[in-house]
């Protein structure tokens, strides 16, 4: 069985952080502004995803920009929360360096700073391997005197992988074994996962073959249930397996059987399933 499978789409994560028009605090009282561009993520597949907005600060003096933790249920100043419909969130950081190690808050130590008229960048992140439930998602961040808009578009995405199907040794008697499949989707996403003919010289899905020494054959099936009654096909909607995603992994198992009486050559015996998840 192949480990990871190509998907049929791909989470499209909008991201588009607006810093509007934000208050600095200035050491001796002076009027400071700062103004900052938008932070615009591009697309989110469930990997790392890095952006930057660029903010330009008045000021006659020294001066510190502070970030809250913004309004998501159980934000921090170190993992911040965009939330969608429903209460779905998506955690997001800010840091004040390009390495994305110093986390950019509102105490003292963690604070954006400099003095006089500056540019200034910050570095926002969408850490991998979130599955939220598709929509949009927004936050507010509050600095000492304003706050400005965060906002990002979430789409639905899945991954999947297999784990081997490995039957052992055959004499003629009748043969089962199982693989795993984890499949991960974005919460309340509907998914249907096929497993194809495989690879075996006129295969199909209600009739697989591993292929042996000279191209012998060795028949055998693939079910969905332990009963080893309900064929395992790739006909959305006829003979494949749905689920919907909860933004965690999800595992399935697949039920193989090697029918008895089959008096093959003897040797090594192989095929190759694709596993396709659409949704």
């Amino acid at each position: 069985m192949p480990g990871e499978e190509a998907m049929k789409r791909r989470l499209a994560l909008m991201g588009l952080i607006f810093f509007l028009a934000c208050g600095v605090q200035q050491a001796l009282g002076q009027a400071c502004t700062l103004t900052i561009t938008a932070l615009n993520f591009g697309t989110y597949t469930s990997t790392l995803l890095n952006g930057t907005a660029t903010g330009k600060v008045t000021c006659a003096g020294a001066w510190t920009i502070p970030f809250g933790t913004g309004n998501g249920v159980g934000a921090t100043e170190t993992v911040r929360v965009m939330t969608g419909t429903g209460g779905a969130t998506l955690n997001y950081q800010l840091f004040t360096d390009a390495a994305h190690t110093n986390n950019w808050g509102n105490t003292t130590g963690n604070e954006g700073s400099g003095t006089g008229n500056a540019t200034v960048t910050i570095y926002g992140q969408i850490p991998a391997a979130q599955y939220a439930t598709p929509g949009t998602y927004t936050d507010t961040m509050t600095s000492a005197t304003t706050s400005f808009a965060v906002s990002t578009t979430v789409q639905a995405t899945c991954t999947v992988s297999a784990t081997s199907l490995v039957f052992g040794n055959y004499v003629g008697a009748l043969l089962n074994s199982t693989s795993t499949i984890s499949a991960t989707c974005t919460n309340t996403t509907p998914y249907k996962i096929g497993l194809n003919a495989g690879t075996a010289t006129g295969a199909t899905v209600t009739n697989r073959s591993m292929t042996g020494p000279a191209g012998s054959l060795l028949h055998y099936s693939l079910f969905s249930d332990s009963g080893h009654t309900t064929n395992w096909g790739n006909t959305l909607g006829t003979d494949t397996v749905s689920k919907t995603g909860t933004g965690a992994v999800q595992t399935l198992t697949v039920y193989g059987q090697v029918p008895a009486g089959q008096y093959v050559t003897p040797g090594n015996y192989a095929d190759t399933i694709t596993v396709t998840l659409t949704y």
